[in-house]
């Protein structure tokens, strides 16, 4: 058939190429050649899994013999690689049903062919947790499942046995005659494991478990070799930084390394070993959040001595710009008697705009306070205000770097104030500016359930803010007023006791003594710092450090905030709450040797450069330096001028310098080119 297609050779369709054409067919009707799926024929699914894979084959009874429809094979997911056996054959079973959905859902019964015994009988079981939806699914098939010898299994075994779908392995080191060799040693020093691998090593081998294969000591556990690691340091670490610290290794738990290792080692105090090692390791402190309750009390400021002495306030928004550019709203709140106002500005206002509108809207009402409760905004942060408020007598009491808690109660104005605006705006926003004094007096005439009284009593001596109903009520007489001192000291009695129980039953009940102490080093959370450019914040690390706590912020040894000594570049206050630290304990430096760098690239984006590889020069163009850099991987090279190289390691650069211009004086002088002169020169006629 094949010499028939030449353009060369006439085309003669005789006998032998009749009877060639009725092999060709009959070849691709009989298996392993697949048939197309009929719908009335009898149908069985045959599946498999392995340690790594799972295999299934679609198969129809033509005639009297089974014919192949389809093929299928897929790697175990992750999450399911630490599965038993029978539930890696449910899930092979489940795969294949997705798989052939079309052709199954729907259908008459077909057979379920398995070599997991006990999974014929799964409807008769107690259903596990984990596999509750996976029975849903299945319920769904008209089927019989079959049992079938694993032998008998070949075609859906080698299906879930292909060597691509097997995990690759990085490994740290290589397994070559060094470390035989290093292995052999331990199992020799080891106590444990000398007597036993001295008898294996014998020409008379004791009937155990236990034997040898190229140097190695293996144990046959489960149906698979484990290999055992005699106690030595370096075998340990080695390992250790395997299967937690390697690019494929992922840094993952204390859990997860365990149960990876149990999978290949035999390993004695494993779970004390991978514990330590976790626990010691920097780059899961630095990069793992801390699941654990915040450090220090929420200490309250103290309560003033009567209304308008103290205030807080804040800037919220944005908010939809209306005809005069407002867009955001300054808050101020009475610290005592808890009356607010909502003060319309805008996003972009300076400081003296924010000093102007604080005087218009509350000192010339109010009075000008002795202390003003703030963030630490850069406008009231700024020489400006520290100038005015210290030409006023206010002091300023700013709170820690991102601790709203400080400031608790214009924030919790703020989302008062939100909430009723959501109600009263219309749906285009526009006249939100319009509604702020209509929510500033529900606000300040409602009730307040700490003072038992409304803020705007408590604030103007007494006298009550009328609404709609209260003309038509009978007044009654005051016996005390709400501005005299003994109502004032009753309103601090009961402010006092509103906060001892806020305390005790919300704000301190999950809170745990703070451990810091000037001169720990300490965690500093990554949330504290500005975003470089082209920067994700998620992808940070969550801390930041080890660095020095050089005193307590404030008169108590134990905090709540500390100045920290960080870096001269990072722009940002050195003071931070004890909430956004944590404890940095250091790991003795004899528990692992030789593991990998624990240092990370320097918080500016600048990487300390670790040595220079090679140089090159193109023409006139500057010298550049191929190099690698510290806590980075060996194969990240890059190409860096020499300028930069000099500003960011002078001593590696002088140092490669000074060699490369030594091996330069060393290499023979290129030969000197003979200078013929133009009058012996045979000078050709132009034409």
């Amino acid at each position: 058939m094949t010499r028939l297609q030449s353009p060369k050779v006439p085309f003669v369709f005789d006998d032998d190429a009749r009877r060639s054409f009725q092999a060709l067919k009959t070849a691709m009707l009989m298996a392993p050649v697949l048939s197309i799926y009929d719908p009335t024929l009898p149908t069985r699914v045959t599946t498999n899994a392995s340690g790594y894979g799972i295999g299934a084959v679609l198969e129809q009874q033509d005639g009297d013999d089974w014919h192949p429809v389809e093929y299928f094979s897929h790697k175990v997911p992750p999450i399911n690689s630490l599965d038993d056996a029978r539930k890696k054959e449910l899930l092979a079973f489940v795969m294949a049903l997705k798989r052939w959905r079309h052709f199954l859902l729907g259908r008459r019964r077909f057979t379920w062919v398995t070599d997991n015994n006990p999974l014929t009988y799964y409807k008769t079981q107690d259903t596990v947790s984990s596999t509750i939806r996976w029975m849903y699914f299945i319920d769904q098939f008209d089927f019989t499942s079959k049992h079938l010898p694993g032998l008998s299994n070949r075609a859906a075994d080698a299906l879930s046995r292909r060597p691509d779908l097997c995990a690759m392995t990085h490994h740290a080191f290589a397994f070559d005659e060094e470390l035989q060799r290093h292995f052999i040693r331990g199992y020799e020093s080891d106590p444990d494991l000398a007597m036993l691998y001295a008898q294996l090593s014998s020409d008379h081998l004791p009937a155990s478990h236990y034997r040898i294969a190229d140097g190695y000591l293996l144990l046959h556990s489960r149906g698979k070799d484990l290999l055992c690691v005699p106690r030595d340091r370096c075998l340990g670490t080695c390992l250790l930084g395997e299967y937690h610290d390697s690019r494929l290794a992922g840094h993952f738990g204390v859990n997860r390394t365990i149960a990876r290792l149990r999978q290949r080692f035999r390993w004695p105090n494993l779970i004390t070993d991978v514990t330590r090692y976790c626990d010691s390791c920097e780059v899961c402190r630095r990069s793992k959040p801390r699941n654990r309750n915040p450090y220090c009390e929420l200490r309250p400021m103290p309560i003033p001595q009567e209304p308008g002495l103290s205030i807080a306030m804040d800037v919220t928004g944005p908010f939809p710009r209306d005809r005069l550019g407002h867009d955001d709203i300054l808050t101020v709140v009475d610290r005592l008697s808890k009356y607010a106002r909502f003060l319309p500005c805008k996003y972009y206002s300076t400081a003296p705009e924010l000093a102007r509108l604080l005087h218009t809207g509350w000192i010339c009402g109010h009075g000008v306070p002795e202390d003003i409760v703030s963030d630490r905004d850069t406008r009231f942060m700024s020489a400006f205000w520290t100038a005015l408020m210290q030409e006023s007598g206010t002091k300023m009491k700013p709170s820690s770097a991102r601790h709203p808690q400080t400031d608790g109660q214009t924030e919790l104005a703020h989302q008062t104030a939100q909430m009723m605006l959501r109600t009263l705006i219309r749906p285009d926003q526009k006249d939100w500016v319009d509604r702020l004094p209509d929510i500033e007096f529900a606000y300040n005439t409602s009730v307040h359930p700490a003072i038992v009284v409304t803020s705007f009593e408590l604030h103007h001596g007494g006298r009550k803010g009328r609404i709609f109903a209260d003309p038509l009520l009978p007044r009654p007489a005051d016996i005390d007023a709400a501005c005299s001192p003994a109502s004032i000291r009753k309103y601090r009695e009961l402010l006092a006791q509103a906060r001892a129980n806020m305390q005790k039953a919300q704000a301190n009940r999950h809170r745990v003594p703070c451990p810091i102490r000037a001169g720990d080093l300490v965690w500093v959370s990554a949330e504290e710092f500005a975003l470089e450019q082209d920067v994700s914040r998620k992808l940070l690390p969550k801390w930041f450090g080890p660095w020095p706590v050089t005193s307590a912020a404030g008169n108590e040894p134990d905090g709540p905030s500390f100045a920290i000594k960080i870096p001269p570049h990072l722009t940002v206050h050195p003071v931070f709450h004890a909430s956004k630290l944590a404890t940095y304990t250091p790991a003795k430096s004899d528990d692992f040797q030789g593991r990998r760098s624990q240092d990370p690239p320097s918080m500016d984006g600048h990487q300390e450069v670790d040595r220079v590889i090679t140089d090159r020069k193109y023409g006139s163009k500057p010298r550049q330096y191929k190099v690698t850099f510290k806590a980075c991987d060996r194969d990240d090279t890059r190409w860096i001028s020499g300028a930069d190289l000099k500003a960011s390691a002078p001593l590696i650069y002088a140092h490669y310098e000074k060699q490369r211009l030594a091996h330069e004086a060393s290499r023979p002088a290129p030969p000197t080119r003979t200078v013929v002169p133009p009058s012996d020169r045979q000078l050709r006629p132009r034409r």
